[in-house]
């Protein structure tokens, strides 16, 4: 499979970087959806997300790097080749909201509300960037047979994709994007809800995602570890649980309190 999408010479275009890409934009278009709904300041939400994308992208790099240090003290220039894969989605999140963190408290914003408007971005960026392991032929499962691929009803073309040195591979990329998906829909759906609590639209993204990650890291072949264990399974299980007692807290209070349509944020002033 040829990873470059336009080679201009000098500059090849690599259709990992277009996914990654075209993931980020699907996000930032929903976030800024929500943002016109409830007419936030919008020089607000574009300085945040466009300094929380750094971030989140220097956090999954970083994040990469440090779990697989004795090679890259090895080959130091391979850090900068992101281009060839190793962004981990968990060192993203974390460096992206310590990033929300600060920029919500230092203009008195609620930190749960805008973390909500985030989270149904991220989690469909997520699904749409996945498919640049695709591409990369990576995040892939354990070695399997054609017959099981056509069986489990797997398209053609993936299938073909998944053939690396004449070996058929489990799709694990695509089972994450899948599991994503329904997410962002699960989570649509629920924002219709009209007794949702702020905080608890980021609590059941934790809660979904982490319980999706859980099952199907365990199928891949090329997960980051921590001695005998699988780290983002790791990572996944204090998601988990960090989510679910976000939602329980979050529900705290009378009935109509703490409402996630409530149009409660403040005038900002820059």
């Amino acid at each position: 499979m040829n990873r470059v999408a336009l080679d201009l010479g000098i500059i090849q275009i690599y259709w990992y970087s277009i996914l990654i890409f075209l993931g980020i934009a699907g996000g930032c278009l929903v976030v800024y959806k929500e943002t016109k709904k409830y007419k936030l300041n919008e020089d607000y939400m574009v300085n945040m997300l466009f300094y929380g994308i750094i971030f989140g992208l220097l956090g999954a790099r970083i994040y990469y790097v440090a779990f697989n240090l004795d090679y890259y003290l090895k080959y130091p220039i391979e850090i900068f080749e992101i281009w060839n894969g190793g962004l981990a989605i968990h060192g993203g999140i974390i460096a992206g909201l310590l990033w929300i963190i600060f920029y919500t408290k230092k203009y008195k914003v609620p930190t749960f509300k805008i973390l909500d408007f985030i989270t149904p971005g991220l989690i469909l960026g997520q699904a749409i960037g996945r498919w640049g392991n695709f591409f990369n032929q990576e995040a892939h499962g354990a070695v399997t047979t054609i017959e099981k691929l056509h069986k489990a009803g797997i398209p053609e073309f993936i299938i073909e994709g998944m053939n690396i040195n004449g070996l058929y591979y489990h799709p694990t990329f695509l089972y994450e994007s899948i599991w994503n998906i329904t997410g962002f829909i699960a989570i649509m759906i629920i924002k219709r809800y009209k007794y949702l609590k702020k905080g608890q639209i980021t609590a059941i993204y934790m809660m979904w995602y982490s319980f999706g990650r859980f099952f199907i890291e365990g199928f891949r072949t090329d997960s980051l570890m921590l001695g005998t264990f699988r780290i983002a399974q790791l990572v996944s299980v204090i998601m988990f649980m960090a989510g679910l007692f976000i939602f329980i807290f979050c529900k705290r209070g009378k009935h109509l309190d703490n409402l996630y349509r409530e149009q409660d944020i403040p005038e900002i002033r820059y």
